[in-house]
């Protein structure tokens, strides 16, 4: 029964906290750590939960427009066919942030 408290608590403690344009995505990452978390216990199940409800959302892949942006200032001091050629090839091998 203490577990559920503590749970109850902490999810009630995340809603009030949380801005109201934010509280959607809390509440999503509360549900998806709560799955994860279901076959711990106790301190366990608090550590996980702390951690999990920290951690940093992965980082978004870059646009074409931020890929266009680093290939332009990579290519530089090309011209002509040289630099469509390395631009084609920059478009399609950079990699996502």
């Amino acid at each position: 029964m203490k577990i559920q408290s503590a749970i109850a608590t902490l999810v009630l403690g995340a809603v009030l906290v949380s801005p109201a344009f934010a509280a959607n995505s809390q509440q999503t990452k509360m549900a998806d750590c709560n799955k994860q978390a279901a076959d711990k216990k106790g301190d366990e199940r608090k550590a996980f939960m702390q951690t999990c409800l920290s951690a940093k959302p992965a980082a978004a892949p870059m646009t074409q427009q931020e890929k266009m942006k680093v290939c332009n200032t990579q290519a530089t001091g090309k011209k002509g066919d040289d630099r469509k050629a390395f631009m084609k090839t920059c478009l399609s091998s950079t990699p996502a942030n």
